[in-house]
């Protein structure tokens, strides 16, 4: 959630952010009233409080008509203390509420827009020529299918559409992207974590997943826990309700978690293959940093991924996310999409985004600098999103006759298998 305060100082600002994210402006308004009426309240509490101590001293001091007078006083206080109370707490839930809905205030440099309004801040690699090659390229799933790496039929008569199994070469494909990545983190300086994939209501409230994300959220009612989509989530939560030293900043944490999305709203959208799908295992980078550092360590995060993918021999561009396309806790955002030559286009692989004190507000992640407590700042980072690297990586290390060239970084983990080739039906 954002500062109160600075709502306060500057909500022009904030009307402005969520104008340029889509949002309902009228928000900050009311948000500005509920916030007047808790402190208003809060002020009458504490007066008729007040009032009350001082008048429970001198009752016992008293006798006869005086002793009557002040005891039926003090009846009349006591109901107008409760009422106070329970005004005072209705205001408060009321300002958390909307507070709640309230997005992260967007950097002033994002670009203003929907979807399609990004901006292009760089490219790398080169797309192949497949024609000057001789030959037309497959796409990942014919390519997976021959070398008994993917089966989506499988998946769907098990568990539905949008799953699948890795099978052989996939199966070990993905463990090499696994642990390639780690290692690439951990080369990095970050500690690798094995997190939960279900989590308590506050860990995802805290993130920003349950506003408006939680259409694609798993909820299971009986436990109530959430399917995580992401470990962004219990990385996050690791530290709530936590004072951490400034002199321990950075924390760097690799988290390594299957994550599951519902992707409500994309009936139709990319329903062959695995590009997306339900269930997934992925890297993600998260970090814990001094506030006035937090744009520093989102463009370092951004380089680890864009080194990431240039050893993966990816052509890709790098993109600032437009303000209508961000989540609710990101102030900036920035994706990695790789060229996917069966589609012709860039597709995301990674992003990462920077969350400011948004994240840790909500989740009571707070630093000590001496005697100052406050709220620090969190930011986030895909490394590898398994299936969709997969995808990537199949069709733009594809040759003519079927197999697929290994990236040089993944050979150490598939036993210095240089080329993936198709097996025989």
């Amino acid at each position: 959630m954002i500062d109160l305060r600075l709502l306060r100082e500057d909500p022009d600002r904030v009307r402005a952010s969520q104008r340029a994210r889509g949002e309902d402006v009228a928000l900050v308004d009311a948000l500005l009233s509920a916030d007047e009426r808790r402190r208003s309240s809060g002020v009458r509490f504490d007066e008729l409080r007040s009032e009350q101590k001082a008048l429970g001293k001198l009752i016992p001091k008293a006798s006869g008509d005086e002793k009557a007078e002040l005891l039926q006083k003090a009846s009349r206080l006591a109901a107008d203390v409760k009422a106070a109370d329970a005004e005072q707490h209705e205001a408060e839930e009321e300002t958390r509420r909307l507070l709640e809905q309230l997005g992260n205030l967007v950097h002033p440099d994002v670009p203003v827009g929907g979807e399609e309004d990004f901006v292009v801040l760089e490219t790398h690699g080169t797309i192949r020529d497949f024609g000057a090659e001789g030959f037309e390229p497959k796409d990942h799933l014919e390519l997976g299918e021959a070398l008994g790496a993917i089966d989506v039929e499988r998946g769907a008569k098990v568990s539905g559409s949008r799953f699948y199994y890795l099978t052989g070469v996939g199966a070990l494909l993905e463990l090499a992207l696994v642990n390639a990545a780690i290692a690439k983190a951990v080369a990095a300086g970050f500690t690798p974590m094995l997190t939960p994939a279900l989590v308590r209501p506050r860990a995802m409230e805290g993130t920003g997943f349950l506003g408006q994300a939680a259409e694609n959220v798993y909820h299971l009612e009986k436990d109530d826990f959430y399917l995580v989509g992401t470990s962004e989530v219990p990385l996050a939560a690791y530290h709530m309700d936590e004072i951490i030293d400034a002199e321990k900043l950075p924390l760097r944490y690799a988290g390594f978690s299957p994550c599951f999305r519902r992707e409500a709203g994309t009936y139709g959208k990319d329903t062959r293959g695995i590009f997306r799908v339900h269930q997934f295992d992925k890297v993600e980078m998260f970090s814990f940093v001094d506030p006035e550092d937090a744009e520093n360590e989102h463009k370092r995060l951004l380089e680890w991924e864009k080194d990431w993918l240039n050893a993966l021999e990816l052509p890709f561009q790098v993109i600032d996310v437009a303000t209508g396309d961000l989540g609710a806790s990101a102030s900036r955002k920035y994706d990695c999409e790789a060229w996917i030559p069966t589609q012709g286009k860039y597709r995301e692989l990674t992003s990462t985004s920077n969350c400011d004190s948004f994240q840790a507000r909500r989740l009571s992640v707070r630093m000590r600098d001496g005697k100052k407590v406050q709220p620090l700042a969190t930011l986030n980072g895909t490394l590898c999103a398994v299936p969709r690297t997969i995808v990537a990586i199949l069709e733009n290390h594809q040759l003519a006759d079927g197999s697929v060239r290994v990236p040089e970084i993944l050979r150490p983990y598939l036993g210095g298998r240089e080329l993936l080739e198709p097996v025989a039906k």
